[in-house]
């Protein structure tokens, strides 16, 4: 149980509700009781707050949609014009009333655009994490710890096996691998929101100043980046309808990797098929798709960087709403923090 005081930075809070008042979880999501709304919900519903444009947070039907500027023209990329019935759009700081509930949206460093949700009200604050990310990444606002009472986080990768590589190293692998089989076409495989990019911009820092061949699938959006500031260099489609694929020798093309089980990929010369993700820790999984160069690129934290979080914020309580969450419940409980598993479900793995 939960006292009925809470400590936050600056000293106690008196607290007139629990938090499972003000925010519980339902079978469409989290829900809001007294501001009649949901934070990404896996259904249609009249309101929802949106904390990023990944698939499996942000869905299309929603009668009214409350998001960062971002992340409301990522959804209308991918679902068209008429994604809900309207929107309002919240910059990072920002707070905004809903039926006496204040709801603030602040940075979550996992794709362009995405946030945390604060909700407060009557001295309580809980804080939505979405997916969030502790690394440097130069194609999005990094993550910012928010003082609350309770903070809701993810657990992708909450097991203490995990320990991710810094990104320079991996990208590093993929330059040193070029050098190697230059007249091999080298596809990387990358979700199209946020990692695509973020492979991109990598290899730029590090010095790749060659033209990157991008899939048709990932052009609208790293267009989107662009127009935000993100500079991602020469890219060029990669046809080869209209190309002979000799032409792509050496080259780097990046797609989704659904695209790399197609026909279409089977088409360039010699492919070389490497895969951007935090999943590519475990061999098995590179070995079942057919990756020959695994990258542990992740835009979601790994073990030290939720442990990191948490004791940054030092909330009374921690619920974690997906992922492996039986490993972090634990380490709360050890520290003295009440915690629990919300399960729920619905939240897939887009763009690990």
């Amino acid at each position: 149980m939960l006292a009925a005081l809470y400590i936050r930075a600056g000293g106690p809070i008196s607290m007139n509700m629990k938090p499972e008042q003000l925010l519980n979880s339902t079978p469409k999501g989290l829900y809001c009781p007294a501001g009649d709304f949901y934070i990404d919900p896996v259904r249609p519903v009249a309101r929802a707050l949106i904390t990023h444009g990944h698939s499996d947070h942000a869905r299309a039907g929603h009668g009214a949609v409350l998001a960062t500027r971002q992340t409301l023209d990522i959804m209308r990329i991918r679902y068209g014009e008429d994604f809900c019935g309207s929107e309002q759009a919240v910059g990072f700081g920002e707070t905004v009333e809903v039926n006496g509930v204040i709801v603030g949206f602040h940075p979550a460093g996992h794709v362009l655009g995405s946030a945390q949700i604060s909700v407060e009200m009557n001295g309580l604050r809980i804080v939505a994490s979405g997916d969030y990310k502790r690394g440097i990444d130069p194609t999005c606002a990094p993550f910012e710890t928010v003082p609350c009472d309770v903070f809701i986080t993810e657990a992708t990768f909450g097991l203490p096996v995990f320990h991710h590589p810094l990104p320079r190293v991996e990208i590093g692998k993929l330059l040193t691998s070029i050098k190697q089989f230059p007249d091999r076409t080298h596809l990387v495989g990358a979700y199209s929101l946020g990692k695509a990019q973020r492979v991109i911009r990598l290899l730029r820092d590090n010095g790749y100043a060659d033209p990157i061949y991008i899939h048709g699938a990932l052009a609208r959006l790293c267009d989107y980046y662009v127009s935000q500031g993100i500079d991602l260099g020469d890219l060029r489609p990669a046809t080869l309808e209209k190309s002979n694929p000799a032409a792509f020798k050496g080259a780097i093309v990046v797609g989704p990797p659904s695209a790399f089980q197609e026909r279409w990929a089977r088409r360039f010369n010699e492919p070389l098929i490497a895969f951007a993700s935090g999943w590519m820790m475990v061999r098995q999984r590179a070995k079942q798709g057919g990756v020959e160069l695994p990258l542990v690129i992740s835009d979601h934290c790994d073990w030290p960087e939720l442990l990191e979080t948490i004791t940054e914020i030092g909330p009374q309580a921690v619920w974690v709403t997906h992922g492996r969450e039986e490993a972090l419940v634990r380490w709360c409980e050890l520290q003295g923090i009440a915690a629990k598993p919300l399960h729920l479900v619905g939240y897939e793995d887009e763009g690990d």
